[in-house]
């Protein structure tokens, strides 16, 4: 089992820059496949970024490629988003989750954090 607490949304302008970080619990998170989700209000949740267990290998929505990148470090038990040219439809709360089987889009992530709010004024 694994906790996950997210910290660093917040509100910015279009044009800036967030770094979320998800801090989890836990002896195995090398185990464990995470991804970053994002739900605006009145949307389905939705994949922003995903990375597989060793950070190798990396997934991104289409909105995202080329702004936003997402790392971990496996010593520290973190993953990271680093968001790069946000924009007002980048708006949503922001969750990192992780996938017990899988990884990627057809992964089941089975532990989420509670979330960080991200504000991209125009």
């Amino acid at each position: 089992q694994v906790q996950l607490v997210e910290s660093g949304g917040g509100l910015v302008q279009a044009g800036g820059s967030l770094r979320l970080s998800c801090a989890a619990s836990g002896r195995t998170f090398s185990s464990y496949a995470m991804g970053w989700f994002r739900q605006a209000p009145g949307k389905e949740r939705e994949l922003v970024a995903a990375i597989n267990w060793g950070g190798g290998i990396t997934h991104y929505a289409d909105f995202v490629k080329g702004r936003f990148t997402i790392s971990r470090d496996n010593a520290k038990n973190t993953v990271s988003l680093q968001m790069n040219s946000l924009k007002p439809e980048d708006t949503a709360v922001y969750a990192c989750a992780a996938a017990e089987r899988g990884w990627g889009p057809g992964a089941r992530y089975t532990y989420w954090g509670q979330g960080t709010q991200v504000t991209v004024s125009s």
